[in-house]
């Protein structure tokens, strides 16, 4: 026997130790291990865990390789490794399809199975039959296929399997909002087999995302084929919302142990060292046992009271589990590798000799892991009374080989066989670590010579992209587009990524291809895309905002450049926006909101930035890896020649269009105003009384249009809502009704409808808005419409122009033909100056005579949606036959000649609303643009995606008005479906619903760059925060309702945005009119505002003004609790204290919900689903002030529970008899003190007012009954709500004693 290194000696224990324990089960066929000797099925997640115990002793093997069997020693372990991966690699191989389809469908069904047969690689159980989808399993393969690559393993062979392995990373590229089941296979902690977004999953995605990024899976041997690649937005998309989860695991369970191998190792996800901390800290106070740690509270899995009879969990036996859930040795596992990585050496050998106390000895002294230590049945009794107090049995498999596993791992670190580093040949470990502040680059090129001269002007000197050349710039689309070829493999069926988003990340890279350079310009500057991109201020706003984004999340090698082109688009008058000129003037100072930036061309940046190569475009399967994919080719050419071209619009009137005689004006005025449905008038927020214009006529006869078989795709479905339904029946000639006709129809059809219909219009200007859209009594004849369209000609203002068009389309639908009406009778005016009302001229006297080309048309495009408008009287018979020629024979004379004819196709009413969106897009009229948006069903491009990072972030969005039809969003939905849902919240009111899309768009952004204007919130309401916009605005300007909400739908995107923010902060602000009839919000502190604006635009004279700001300081507290309430915001840990108190009662009433006691045996305090179900009361209640106080009573009610003055507090509560007691307190002192109440509530009551009362109203307009003086009280102070509160709550419970003394425990 030949001497041996002492360190040899004992590594070639280990090795004995891996053998015997590990690799004696390594199936010889597929590599895999099956769970135990009984089970055969083999886990992604136990196996890739398993092996990292024989990578790690191989990697010891090669540095003290001194001897040529340590070497062959060494391959043996590293080709173990090998044998296991690609065993896992064969086996998911096999389900190729699955990932094919589920990059499409994300549906669980469709995943990766979880579990494959150790024996063949093939599945062992069905896709419906286990909670296959289990993003951190994946996931973790993945990262440690890139760590042992890039400690030299080779483990990928083929080009074929990089593309498969390339799409595995587009499966897992979407982890921040796929639930899954998770690390423990469960979901939902009741077991019922529902997914839930899981932080462990997301942050294992976040750290293979980042360590396959630019990684060569041949290794050091590979080319540029072999290389994968990963768009940093994804990564950084996961970590971000991983952050906003911690230390939570998921919305059932508050905390998981699991969560250790995202903050330690294997996957390093956090970077936030502080966060690192608190989670381990939250870990090891509430999960730390004896015997390891528990999985997480109320875990059932193999407690004594479980039953195994069934998989799931009844809801009320959760409770039964805690304190006595199982505890794991494997957690001890991990944080021991947690503090080996940080070289902290004393929690090492704690953790160390813990562990060693609970191990188990085999019959020949190994020591081994169990899985698990759960207290015996007899014990659990005093387990009850005193946790932690019984000793605890093992159960479940010994050795548990993932916990052994990473056991030895430990053991070779301490034993310092290997160094820290060698585990993670990545440095994942140091992402943690402070990083030096990164430099901005930002290039700004002009779109041609004539914008460069106009900058040049104000000194600042620019390229054009002429002059940039040879590098190209090209749009973000451009740039998804070539993203889709990447992972493209014909031979296996995958189709390359799906995602159509790229985000700033990987637009400040520059890329190569060939010979060529690319710069693109971000996503967000695309024109092409939303009316909110033709916001200048806005714009720049954004660009503020995604240099500062950079500044945070930019880890990538050199320095990230933004590019911009000037266009001529962002001209205002032909001049450059000031707001421009100063953002590039912040940009050459070198500071620009707290970020170094750095501006100047590209050419100079070539050598600092970030380089892409996009070699994967080559036609590498068609054996050309050196050419370009010939689509590829033929993309970029046609895009050379037209990326930056700009599109003509279409013109609404030609000079040629005009008719020599005005004709009679007809009152369209007010149609788009008439739509409108925010409320602000009724002082109850969201309590609108019944109004006589909204009856909605039994509106279930008249199916809407979306439900029609017939339809047909290019019809809108829009055009008709189900309230509307058709006019007036065609009464022609045998001519059988279609539908039902709900409308009364007036058969004496005669000339006064016209009048009819304006002094309808005038009877309409109503104080209220509510959603309204009228149609006059009776139909008007097809005349009027030529009327209409030739006034649309005659008149300048957009303005009426889209009156005219809303009224157009409520008569007669979207794809209505308007070529050739309005001026059929050009010829015949000039011959008979009073043609005008000879017969079919077009002003049509005669009812019979009038054609009726609105119904041809209908017929024509086979649209179904418009009711047809024309009014057939019965002796329509005679009607000639050209009547029922298709229109494009009927006009066909003179439409070529004088028809509102583009390039010689039909113009429709939707034709024409795009052109009138365009110029009011221009000319910046933002009412205009928000309607017209909204009637052409336009969708803000990101709005799924805003939508998504909202409910990631664990907060929910509701849309439409409260209380009647608020729609709530609880999971992620597809574009299409989410308009629909907007849509049907606000009905016919296109301006909402186009701003509240827009208001989604501006809550995703802050929740990105300021996620603390969003705690304590957990659904964002917003209908309510509309409401309370338009309040807010007519608070501030002194008006009413209506011009509230007029203002607030004229604010430009930029203002909206703005007002948004302080509504979301608190912050006081003031309004200042600006030029051309704006409204610019701005902050009180700001130098800027003049004492004047504060009080509002009308500048009120004198006394006025003194009233004005009294009053101000007066609605402060009642501001605030509407404010808050609106936001649904909560004091801090407020749901937690809730469900203290529902434990020592047997229910809260609040406004019709019960919460029953019984939520405290499924939920634990701090889970998300708990606070979710107080939402969801209080959520009930439609004022916001009201439902604050409500917030109010509940806390009060903690604060009896939590200084423990009574044992119970009884039966059901009722919460609001609490809140009206106060009040009732409130007025009797009131009336004592002579108070301000005593104007309103606390007066002595007579005959009149009891009535007045009765109906509900109260003289001061307070919400719900309550005095509007007690909302406007400050909390605190002995005539404070909360003094009122606590009085109540003593008069109203039974519980607190009456007499005697008592100690007063609230302070």
């Amino acid at each position: 026997m030949r001497s041996r290194s002492n360190s040899g000696v004992r590594l070639d224990y280990y090795q004995r130790i891996v053998h015997r324990l590990i690799l004696a089960h390594q199936e010889p066929v597929t590599g895999l291990f099956p769970a135990s000797n009984v089970n055969s099925h083999a886990w992604i997640r136990d196996n890739v865990y398993c092996i990292l115990a024989v990578w790690g002793l191989s990697m010891a093997y090669k540095k003290i390789a001194d001897q040529d069997e340590d070497r062959a020693k060494c391959y043996e372990l590293e080709q173990s490794c090998v044998k296991l991966m690609r065993g896992l690699l064969m086996a998911m191989m096999n389900q190729k399809d699955k990932v094919e389809k589920f990059k499409m469908t994300q549906s669980p069904y469709d995943s990766l199975h979880a579990k494959y047969s150790s024996k063949n690689g093939l599945p062992v159980v069905a896709d419906n039959e286990w909670g296959h989808l289990q993003i951190d399993a994946v996931s973790l393969y993945l990262l440690i296929l890139a760590q042992m690559t890039a400690s030299g393993l080779q483990i990928v062979f083929s080009l074929d399997e990089v593309s498969f392995i390339q799409n595995l990373v587009f499966y897992i590229e979407s982890a921040y909002s796929i639930p899954d089941y998770g690390i423990w296979e469960r979901g939902d902690k009741t077991n019922h087999g529902e997914p839930e977004l899981n932080a462990s999953s997301i942050g294992m995605a976040k750290a293979a995302l980042e360590a396959m990024n630019e990684l060569d899976l041949f290794g050091a041997r590979g080319g540029p084929a072999s290389v994968i690649h990963v768009l940093a937005d994804e990564a950084h998309k996961c970590q971000a919302v991983l952050q906003s989860m911690l230390p939570r695991e998921s919305n059932s369970k508050e905390l998981d142990s699991g969560l250790l191998c995202v903050i330690g190792f294997p996957a390093f996800a956090v970077d936030d060292a502080q966060l690192i901390h608190n989670t381990k800290d939250a870990i090891l106070s509430r999960l730390q046992g004896k015997y390891g740690c528990k999985r997480f509270l109320r875990d059932g899995y193999r407690t004594p009271k479980e039953d195994p009879s069934r998989l799931y969990y009844e809801r009320w036996e959760l409770r039964m589990f805690e304190n006595i859930e199982c505890e794991w040795p494997l957690f001890y596992c991990y944080l021991i590798l947690f503090h080996a990585f940080q070289s902290d050496k004393r929690a090492v050998e704690e953790y160390a000799s813990r562990l060693e106390k609970i191990m188990v000895r085999s019959e020949d002294g190994i020591l081994l892991v169990p899985e698990s230590y759960a207290v015996p049945q007899d014990l659990v009794g005093f387990e009850y009374q005193k946790p932690g107090s019984q000793v605890r049995e093992v159960v479940g498999r010994c050795p548990f080989l993932w916990g052994q596993s990473l056991f030895i791992l430990g053991r070779l670190l301490q034993e310092g066989f290997l160094a820290v580093g060698e585990l993670d040949p990545l440095n994942r470990r140091l992402g943690a670590q402070k990083k030096p502040d990164v430099v901005v680059q930002v290039v700004i090129i002009a779109e041609d010579n004539e914008i460069r001269d106009k900058l040049a002007e104000h000194d600042l000197h620019v390229q054009t992209i002429a002059e940039v050349a040879p590098i190209e710039v090209q749009p973000a689309r451009v740039l998804s587009h070539l993203y889709t070829y990447l992972g493209r493999n014909r031979k296996l069926g995958l189709s390359g990524r799906k995602s159509r988003d790229v985000g700033i990340l990987s637009t400040s890279k520059l890329y190569s291809l060939k010979d060529r350079i690319f710069a693109f310009t971000p996503q967000f500057a695309d024109l092409s895309r939303f009316y909110i991109a033709s916001d200048n201020e806005l714009m720049i706003d954004i660009l503020k905002g995604e240099i500062n984004f950079l500044k945070s999340a930019w880890d990538l090698l050199g320095r990230p450049l933004v590019t911009l082109v000037l266009k001529r688009i962002h001209l205002d008058q032909d001049k450059i926006p000031l707001a421009m000129i100063q953002t590039m003037r912040k940009l050459k100072s070198g500071y620009i909101n707290g970020t170094r930036v750095m501006l100047g061309s590209l050419k100079d940046f070539l050598n600092t930035s970030a380089i892409t190569d996009l070699s994967f475009l080559g036609s590498t399967e068609d054996g050309y890896p050196d050419r370009l994919h010939p689509d590829v080719q033929t993309y970029l050419d046609e895009h050379l020649l037209r990326s930056f071209s700009n599109r003509s619009t279409m013109n609404l009137r030609g000079g040629q269009l005009r008719p020599r005689t005005l004709r009679r004006r007809m009152s369209c005025k007010g149609a788009i105003k008439k739509t409108r449905s925010i409320n602000v008038d009724s002082d109850n927020l969201g309590m609108e009384g019944p109004s006589p214009l909204t009856e909605r006529r039994l509106s279930s006869i008249v199916p809407p249009p979306w439900l029609q078989a017939n339809k047909q795709s290019h019809v809108s479905v829009f055009a008709t809502t189900p309230e509307e339904g058709p006019t007036s029946s065609p009464l022609s000639l045998g001519n059988e009704l279609i539908r039902e006709n709900i409308y009364p129809v007036d058969p004496h059809h005669s000339r006064s409808a016209i009048d009819r219909r304006s002094e309808f219009v005038r009877q309409q200007e109503m104080p209220k808005i509510l959603i309204q859209r009228h149609r006059a009594e009776t139909n008007f004849a097809d005349t009027e419409v030529e009327e209409l369209i030739a006034m649309l000609r005659e008149t300048e203002n957009l303005e009426e122009q889209g009156d005219i068009l809303q009224y157009l389309v409520d008569t007669q639908g979207l794809d209505f033909n308007t070529a050739g009406l309005g001026f059929k009778n050009k010829s015949e005016e000039n011959a008979t100056p009073n043609a005008n009302n000879a017969a079919g001229t077009g002003t049509g006297t005669d009812p019979d005579n009038a054609a009726h080309p609105s119904s041809a048309t209908a017929n024509s495009n086979n649209s179904h949606c418009i009711g047809n408008t024309s009014n057939i009287s019965s002796s329509s018979s005679n009607i000639s036959n050209h009547n029922n020629m298709s229109p494009h024979e009927n006009n066909h004379d003179s439409s070529q000649s004088e028809g509102m004819l583009e390039e010689g196709r039909v113009v429709t009413v939707r034709d024409l609303l795009k052109g009138l969106y365009e110029k009011a897009c221009q000319q910046k009229l933002w009412g205009l643009v928000r309607h017209t948006a909204g009637m052409l069903g336009k969708r803000v491009e990101d709005l799924a995606k805003a939508v998504t990072d909202l409910l990631v972030r664990q907060k929910q969005v509701t849309v439409g008005m409260p209380p009647n039809n608020e729609h709530t969003i609880t999971a992620p939905l597809p574009e299409v479906e989410l308009r629909q849902l907007i849509h049907d919240a606000y009905g016919d009111d296109e301006s909402t619903a186009m701003l509240t899309q827009e208001l989604m768009v501006y809550l995703a952004m802050f929740i990105r760059t300021e996620p603390q204007l969003f705690h304590e919130m957990l659904r964002l309401r917003v209908g309510l925060i509309i409401q309370v916009m338009a309040k807010e605005l007519s608070r501030t300007l002194n008006c009413d309702g209506e011009a509230a909400s007029e203002h607030l739908l004229n604010l430009s995107p930029f203002e909206m945005k703005n007002l948004l923010y302080h509504i979301l902060s608190g912050k006081e602000f003031a309004v200042s009119s600006v030029a051309r009839g704006n409204l610019s919000i701005v902050s009180c502190k700001s130098s800027r505002v003049s004492k004047k604006s504060q009080i509002g635009l009308g500048d009120p004279e004198g006394e006025d003004a003194l009233i004005a700001t009294i009053d101000d300081r007066q609605g402060q507290w009642l501001r605030r609790r509407r404010l808050d309430g609106a936001l649904n915001r909560v004091p801090r840990d407020f749901y937690s204290r809730v469900w203290t108190v529902l434990e020592k009662c047997q229910g809260l009433a609040i406004e019709g919900r019960v919460l029953q006691q019984s939520l405290t045996q499924e939920m634990t305090p701090g889970e998300l689903k708990f606070a979710l179900e107080v939402e969801t009361a209080l959520n009930q209640i439609p004022q916001p002030e009201y439902r604050q106080l409500v917030v109010e009573a509940l806390m009060v009610l903690t604060l009896v529970t939590e200084h423990n003055m009574v044992p119970s507090l009884g039966g059901v509560i009722y919460v609001e008899h609490l809140v009206h007691k106060a009040n009732q307190l409130f007025l009797e002192d009131q009336r004592k003190v002579q108070g301000d109440a005593t104007l309103c509530c606390a007066k002595i009551k007579d005959g009149k007012e009891q009535q007045q009362a009765a109906s509900g109203m109260l003289l001061c307009g307070g919400a719900a009954y309550i005095c509007q003086h007690l909302y406007d009280s400050a909390p605190s102070g002995s005539y404070g709500t909360m003094t009122y509160m606590s009085r109540a709550v003593a008069l109203v419970l039974d519980c607190v004693p009456k007499h005697g003394e008592m100690e007063c425990a609230i302070s």
